[in-house]
């Protein structure tokens, strides 16, 4: 699914990361786990093709994404990634459903089509009463199965998520992590999870620790 070798990122006279190996198989969920600073962000933007490592290789479903041009790059994250952060990212001056709805519609489906998938995967999460209510009107926990949702919209192969219980309670905290595997076992998605929660971190199927820019 997912093969990275000697991935290395430097920032000036800075280097981040110091030689990254790791392999994703399908239907995989990995935690990755370690203290302030010690590169796991910038790791998931690259695996995520968000940012370019300075040397080393990405393979996801066997094609390298940094050999394509911008458009066909956009293209491809979009079809084939899905990405849940810390802090929801939702566009405010857009209901639930239209949050959930635009990364189908950007990737070339009709509004039709996108709004009545969005509306599947509000079913799913147990937000239909939900739909028509723009971001500020939902709790934490709703505004995050959102996000999901969104991520999910365009069926991806790889999902990656940055602290993506970081700012929620414990209750919503845990019923969010049980989300994850409840996908994983209907979609049979990948999912690579940057994580501080260390119970989530040991129920995933490996728990990878960073320091210091390499995996320890």
């Amino acid at each position: 699914m997912l093969q990275a070798s000697g991935i290395k990122k430097k920032y000036g006279d800075l280097q981040i990361l110091k030689g990254i190996d790791l392999s994703v198989a399908p239907a995989e969920i990995i935690s990755i786990v370690g203290s302030s600073g010690a590169g796991k962000t910038t790791l998931l933007q690259i695996l995520g093709t968000l940012d370019t490592p300075t040397s080393g290789q990405l393979l996801i479903e066997g094609k390298n994404p940094f050999e394509l041009n911008e458009k066909a790059l956009s293209h491809f994250r979009n079809q084939r990634l899905g990405f849940v952060f810390q802090f929801h990212q939702l566009l405010p001056e857009f209901s639930a459903l239209e949050n959930i709805a635009l990364p189908a519609m950007i990737g070339g489906a009709n509004q039709t089509d996108a709004l009545k998938a969005a509306r599947k995967l509000l079913d799913r999460f147990g937000l239909e009463n939900r739909a028509t209510h723009k971001p500020e009107a939902l709790s934490g926990g709703e505004q995050q199965r959102i996000a999901v949702a969104r991520a999910l919209i365009n069926q991806p192969a790889l999902v990656f998520a940055d602290e993506p219980s970081g700012n929620l309670d414990t209750e919503n905290a845990n019923a969010l992590h049980q989300l994850f595997f409840e996908l994983r076992s209907e979609m049979k998605q990948s999912f690579v999870i940057v994580t501080h929660n260390e119970a989530f971190a040991q129920m995933a199927d490996r728990s990878l620790i960073m320091k210091d820019g390499r995996f320890v």
